[in-house]
């Protein structure tokens, strides 16, 4: 039987505007759907529907106000719902990845470090992960000669290049995706593309937010319409 990674149901979020008398602005109500292994489903709808929302409470960093979010870790079913910090963090580091839509790393620290940091976080030794993650960068066609510089010195898209190689250098059975192609080229979104297939085929399951048509319609299976859970909140 082919069990889910990952499974959302009943989930509903309300943001409280303390600036605004505490005005409350719900976001989405009894939300729930499921993504099997080798699967990739885009989170559809207009902007302002909550597509970032969901992505961001399956990730642990809104907290719901009801329901389950629960992800499958080996024999373990964790509900990023109600985890602790501690097993949150946990989660993260061995099976839930996250590409965002911009680039978070500690300043002074060279792009190839940057990528290969997981890998080494993984027990991988560093000098078989900064070569991985060469690899992987001049796949991405980022020049070599940018490789031991701080990424905060990079254009957008340099950037968004270092973030795509540094969030799918490791396995994760879950992979969360957000815009990733965003600031990219048409011959680096293919990158992009020959890349999220490459991880569906190693069983990786990926969720996202595709909003370039093409890149949606080459890689997702289905799409899931987040407007759907907003009518209800």
């Amino acid at each position: 039987m082919n069990e889910p990674i990952l499974s959302v149901a009943g989930v509903s979020k309300t943001f409280v505007l303390h600036l605004r008398e505490g005005a409350r602005l719900p976001v989405v109500s009894g939300a729930g759907f499921q993504l099997l292994a080798g699967e990739c489903v885009a989170l559809g709808g207009p902007s302002g529907a909550g597509k970032s929302s969901v992505l961001k409470m399956v990730y642990g960093n809104y907290r719901v106000d009801a329901g389950h979010i629960r992800v499958r870790e080996g024999g373990e079913v964790v509900d990023v719902a109600t985890a602790d910090p501690r097993r949150l963090i946990r989660l993260r580091a061995r099976t839930m990845g996250y590409v965002s839509q911009f680039l978070r790393v500690i300043p002074r620290i060279g792009a190839l470090d940057v990528v290969a940091e997981p890998l080494v976080g993984d027990g991988v030794a560093r000098e078989e992960a900064t070569a991985r993650a060469g690899d992987l960068l001049a796949r991405l066609n980022l020049p070599e000669r940018l490789w031991p510089l701080p990424p905060a010195t990079f254009s957008g898209g340099e950037q968004q290049r270092v973030n795509i190689a540094r969030g799918l250098i490791a396995h994760r059975p879950l992979l969360l995706m957000d815009e990733p192609t965003a600031s990219l080229d048409a011959a680096n979104r293919q990158v992009v593309v020959d890349l999220i297939g490459e991880k569906k085929r190693a069983g990786v399951a990926i969720l996202g937010i595709f909003h370039d048509a093409e890149v949606r319609d080459a890689v997702c299976d289905r799409v899931i319409d987040v407007t759907e859970f907003a009518k209800a909140a």
